[in-house]
């Protein structure tokens, strides 16, 4: 599984690391560890983030999902 970020060059790399970390399913206190913030700039980068409007997509192979078999109907 790979996640992309689309209009993440609206962000400032703080921003980024945060909404990445966060759509990963981490909490506010996970992510402010991580990074070394406080759990409340988390909260706020997190805020200004999706106020900018950025879009979350999930690429998923689909061997992954097993509705591909490699081979082509035919």
């Amino acid at each position: 599984m790979q996640i992309e970020i689309r209009g993440a060059e609206k962000l400032s790399f703080r921003e980024r690391q945060v909404v990445t970390l966060k759509e990963m399913g981490l909490s506010n206190e996970e992510v402010a560890r991580r990074l070394n913030l406080s759990i409340s700039s988390v909260a706020t980068l997190y805020h200004r983030a999706r106020t900018k409007g950025y879009q979350v997509v999930i690429v998923i192979p689909g061997e992954t999902l097993g509705i591909f078999t490699g081979e082509e109907d035919g």
